[in-house]
């Protein structure tokens, strides 16, 4: 039989698994739409059939997992999950063990991938590096010196729940994937004229998918809404530049497809948030590894569990 690792990504609204090796590269690559209706217990299905279908032919080595919400590190234990009921408390850790029979290793989703953009991504020239994650949530990671920073339990740079505002508003609650799908919709009913508006015309849901399209035309909403939602994340992120003053950021998640405008517009804004000491600030990259960050992440996750053996 080959030898290798498994990753497992479970995040809010797809699971993937992958089997890889030691330096990260993916071999063969499963993926499942998440129903956040139908709860943990069928992600955890798909899981173990999954690593059935896999041990049936492979040998592995060990496992690691990027899981959406807070967890105990050490413990693998989860301590919930922001998207899918089902998850609280569950030891996802100790139940691979018992189903695989090799070790496992659990993080936070984007620690794991910040941990794949420093050591093999857009962050590889950087130290320390913060990744920031835009989709269905805002998640982030730090990295110093190839190893992920872990405060107390149960978790760390949660860049999303920084605060933008005192009367709760978040850093979540203004650049998110649905966030923004609601200034697309609130914008084309103010403006149902033009390039934007056609796009979305007759469509509900996932709105921001076609705003790059958008900005690609010179829409003047679609640039509006997309230095408005760059300028939210600059000044998120410049409470990261105060408190870890991190050499490199990378901006990762759906939403880094925008693409270099996005990056560019927060490069541009992040320097007005940032006391002079510290300008021009970090280097604002995109993401080297998409869709994939976490799941590379967790197979270096899984090397390393490998050499502890």
């Amino acid at each position: 039989m080959n030898q290798g690792a498994l990753a497992i990504e479970i995040g809010g609204s797809k699971l993937q698994i992958v089997r890889g090796d030691s330096a990260g590269c993916i071999q063969e690559r499963f993926r499942f739409a998440v129903d956040a209706h139908r709860g943990a217990d069928d992600i955890r299905s798909h899981i173990e059939r999954t690593l059935s279908q896999v041990q049936a032919k492979h040998k592995l080595d060990a496992i690691g997992v990027g899981f959406g919400g807070p967890v105990d590190w050490r413990t693998g234990c989860v301590y919930t999950s922001h998207h899918v009921p089902g998850w609280a408390g569950f030891k996802l850790g100790d139940w691979l063990n018992s189903i695989s029979g090799v070790p496992v290793a659990v993080d936070n989703d984007a620690n794991v991938a910040a941990l794949a953009e420093a050591r093999l991504g857009a962050g590889r020239s950087g130290n320390p590096v913060f990744y920031v994650t835009l989709g269905s949530g805002v998640g982030g990671g730090l990295v110093v010196d190839d190893n992920i920073y872990h405060g107390a339990t149960p978790g760390e740079a949660e860049i999303g729940h920084v605060r933008l505002e005192r009367d709760g508003t978040t850093v979540e609650s203004r650049c998110a994937g649905w966030a923004v799908d609601r200034r697309i919709r609130d914008a084309v009913k103010r403006q149902p004229s033009g390039c934007l508006a056609g796009l979305v015309h007759g469509r509900t849901g996932c709105e921001a998918r076609y705003l790059k399209a958008a900005v690609e035309a010179g829409d003047e909403t679609a640039v509006r809404i997309l230095t408005q939602e760059a300028e939210d994340l600059a000044y998120g992120l410049s409470h990261v530049v105060h408190l870890l003053h991190p050499e490199s950021i990378v901006l990762g998640g759906g939403l880094s497809l925008l693409g270099q405008p996005l990056r560019d517009a927060v490069a541009v804004a992040l320097p007005r948030f940032v006391m002079d000491a510290f300008k021009p600030g970090p280097d604002v990259l995109l993401t080297a590894l998409g869709e994939d960050a976490v799941p590379v992440g967790a197979l270096l996750l899984a090397q390393r569990m490998q050499r502890c053996r």
